[in-house]
Protein backbone atom coordinates (compact mmCIF):
# COMPACT_ATOMS: atom_id res chain seq x y z
CA UNK A 1 0.00 0.00 0.00
CA UNK A 2 1.37 3.49 -0.96
CA UNK A 3 1.14 6.17 1.58
CA UNK A 4 1.15 9.94 1.33
CA UNK A 5 1.26 12.91 3.52
CA UNK A 6 -0.31 16.43 3.50
CA UNK A 7 1.71 18.79 6.02
CA UNK A 8 0.55 21.75 7.35
CA UNK A 9 2.78 24.59 9.06
CA UNK A 10 1.10 27.81 10.30
CA UNK A 11 3.44 30.34 12.03
CA UNK A 12 1.37 32.18 14.75
CA UNK A 13 1.71 35.58 16.15
CA UNK A 14 1.68 36.32 19.31
CA UNK A 15 -1.75 36.52 19.95
CA UNK A 16 -2.04 33.41 18.16
CA UNK A 17 -3.30 35.18 14.64
CA UNK A 18 -1.94 33.20 11.46
CA UNK A 19 1.01 35.06 10.17
CA UNK A 20 1.73 32.63 7.53
CA UNK A 21 1.00 29.39 6.49
CA UNK A 22 3.12 26.79 4.60
CA UNK A 23 2.30 22.81 3.35
CA UNK A 24 3.93 20.07 1.93
CA UNK A 25 3.38 16.88 0.36
CA UNK A 26 5.30 13.88 -0.79
CA UNK A 27 3.09 13.85 -3.71
CA UNK A 28 3.86 17.21 -4.65
CA UNK A 29 7.07 17.32 -4.87
CA UNK A 30 10.39 18.75 -1.86
CA UNK A 31 9.11 22.16 -2.46
CA UNK A 32 7.60 24.09 0.71
CA UNK A 33 4.10 25.92 -0.88
CA UNK A 34 2.70 29.14 0.73
CA UNK A 35 -0.41 29.63 1.31
CA UNK A 36 -3.22 32.42 2.93
CA UNK A 37 -5.81 30.46 3.68
CA UNK A 38 -6.68 26.75 4.12
CA UNK A 39 -9.87 25.04 4.24
CA UNK A 40 -9.91 21.19 5.58
CA UNK A 41 -13.05 19.35 6.13
CA UNK A 42 -12.29 15.48 7.23
CA UNK A 43 -15.83 13.20 7.78
CA UNK A 44 -15.06 11.58 11.19
CA UNK A 45 -15.91 8.16 11.34
CA UNK A 46 -16.81 7.57 14.82
CA UNK A 47 -18.16 10.98 15.24
CA UNK A 48 -20.16 10.59 11.69
CA UNK A 49 -19.72 14.07 11.36
CA UNK A 50 -17.31 16.95 9.10
CA UNK A 51 -14.42 18.26 11.87
CA UNK A 52 -12.94 21.33 9.99
CA UNK A 53 -9.94 23.48 10.31
CA UNK A 54 -10.09 26.62 8.80
CA UNK A 55 -7.21 29.43 8.98
CA UNK A 56 -6.40 32.27 7.07
CA UNK A 57 -3.54 35.24 7.71
CA UNK A 58 -3.88 38.51 8.80
CA UNK A 59 -3.02 39.83 5.13
CA UNK A 60 -5.63 37.79 3.54
CA UNK A 61 -7.49 40.31 1.56
CA UNK A 62 -11.23 40.32 2.24
CA UNK A 63 -12.57 40.14 -1.32
CA UNK A 64 -10.07 37.01 -1.49
CA UNK A 65 -11.15 35.55 1.06
CA UNK A 66 -14.82 36.05 -0.22
CA UNK A 67 -13.28 34.62 -3.67
CA UNK A 68 -11.81 31.78 -1.36
CA UNK A 69 -15.30 30.90 -0.07
CA UNK A 70 -16.56 30.67 -3.73
CA UNK A 71 -14.28 28.76 -4.96
CA UNK A 72 -14.65 25.55 -2.04
CA UNK A 73 -18.39 25.97 -3.02
CA UNK A 74 -17.85 24.91 -6.75
CA UNK A 75 -15.40 22.59 -5.75
CA UNK A 76 -17.59 20.66 -3.24
CA UNK A 77 -20.29 20.80 -6.75
CA UNK A 78 -17.37 19.22 -8.40
CA UNK A 79 -17.08 16.42 -5.84
CA UNK A 80 -21.03 15.69 -5.16
CA UNK A 81 -21.26 15.49 -8.75
CA UNK A 82 -18.16 13.07 -9.10
CA UNK A 83 -18.81 10.53 -5.49
CA UNK A 84 -22.78 10.80 -6.29
CA UNK A 85 -23.75 12.18 -9.75
CA UNK A 86 -26.34 14.00 -7.89
CA UNK A 87 -27.17 16.77 -10.97
CA UNK A 88 -29.40 18.70 -8.95
CA UNK A 89 -27.46 19.42 -5.65
CA UNK A 90 -24.38 20.10 -8.19
CA UNK A 91 -26.14 22.52 -10.08
CA UNK A 92 -27.87 24.42 -7.26
CA UNK A 93 -24.02 24.95 -5.47
CA UNK A 94 -22.75 26.24 -9.19
CA UNK A 95 -25.93 28.80 -9.15
CA UNK A 96 -25.25 29.52 -5.44
CA UNK A 97 -21.40 30.10 -6.64
CA UNK A 98 -22.74 32.55 -9.83
CA UNK A 99 -24.87 34.59 -7.34
CA UNK A 100 -22.41 34.93 -4.86
CA UNK A 101 -19.21 35.75 -7.50
CA UNK A 102 -21.81 38.51 -8.64
CA UNK A 103 -22.42 40.08 -5.47
CA UNK A 104 -18.61 40.28 -4.69
CA UNK A 105 -17.97 41.57 -8.02
CA UNK A 106 -20.72 43.95 -7.33
CA UNK A 107 -19.29 45.13 -3.42
CA UNK A 108 -15.83 45.39 -5.49
CA UNK A 109 -17.20 48.07 -8.07
CA UNK A 110 -18.96 50.09 -5.77
CA UNK A 111 -15.72 50.24 -3.17
CA UNK A 112 -13.63 51.72 -6.44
Amino acid sequence: MKKSEIRFSIALDDQKVPEAISWSATDAGPDIHFAKAINVAIWDRNQDGTMKIDLWTKDMPVDAMKYFVVDNIGAMAETIMTATNDVVMATKMRDLCRVLTDHIDEENKKQK
